[in-house]
């Protein structure tokens, strides 16, 4: 869903649709303007409860500063910003301008109080930020689109005080018929020819390749670990589909 750094180049034995960083960049750029929607019928609107859902895992309080990577349009950037306020700051960054442009444009019709929301433009392998300088980090459906993941949780965890929160909310593989079936109907079929229809087949077969590369809930939990993350937890929703990761900076 959501974009940041792009995926390595294929490799042996890598799924099919793997893309290079600026063919990442590129393509979400062309779907910006359809992202919302795409989002929202995928998976019948119910990302915005998981967004909910991410931000209150964030444990943000008003006055909080949180920083929200890969914010495709702002959707969980506004999350957060609720949480902040009053007297809050949230920057969101991702490398689409496409996507940052609708993310301000949208932040600027929400009436959000008295909290400060800033989007800026940053890799999220190398952010421009000092260590310790957030409360909380979080991505929303765009770790999977890290060129290194390791790399990239290991920048989450290093811009957050000691004992803030790093959560990750991303898409997952259900291992168990019947819903590992309907995820590969969905994913393999449905999802790629809605693509087409949208007029970007490559987005959208894109999307279940970087899902199925993407490591299942242990092995994020043992990655979120190793980059200095403790108290990790996390919980499956939508049927296994859906897994939020949190963890606490040492």
């Amino acid at each position: 869903m959501a974009a940041t750094t792009g995926a390595q180049s294929p490799a042996p034995g890598e799924a099919p649709g793997t893309l290079d960083e600026t063919q990442v960049q590129a393509m979400f750029d062309r779907i910006a303007a359809l992202y919302d929607l795409m989002n929202t019928v995928m998976t019948a609107g119910l990302h915005h409860r998981w967004r909910q859902r991410a931000a209150q895992l964030a444990a943000l309080a008003p006055g909080d500063r949180a920083l929200d990577v890969a914010t495709g349009t702002g959707d969980l950037a506004l999350e957060l910003a609720r949480a902040v306020a009053p007297g809050g700051e949230v920057i969101a960054t991702d490398f689409s301008p496409k996507m940052l442009e609708l993310a301000r444009a949208k932040a600027a019709r929400r009436d959000l109080g008295r909290v400060e929301l800033r989007f800026a433009s940053a890799n999220a392998l190398s952010l421009p930020f000092g260590d310790a300088e957030f409360n909380a980090a979080a991505v929303g459906f765009g770790a999977r689109n890290f060129a290194d993941l390791e790399a990239g949780l290991g920048e989450l965890a290093r811009v957050v005080k000691p004992g803030g929160r790093v959560v990750v909310l991303e898409i997952t593989t259900p291992r168990r018929p019947p819903l590992s079936v309907f995820f590969e109907l969905w994913f393999d079929r449905i999802v790629p020819a809605l693509g087409r229809l949208a007029g970007d087949a490559q987005a959208y077969s894109y999307l279940p390749s970087s899902v199925r590369r993407f490591p299942g809930p242990e092995a994020l939990a043992a990655a979120m670990w190793r980059c200095g993350l403790r108290e990790i937890r996390y919980q499956l929703t939508a049927g296994g589909i859906i897994a939020t990761h949190v963890g606490v900076r040492r």
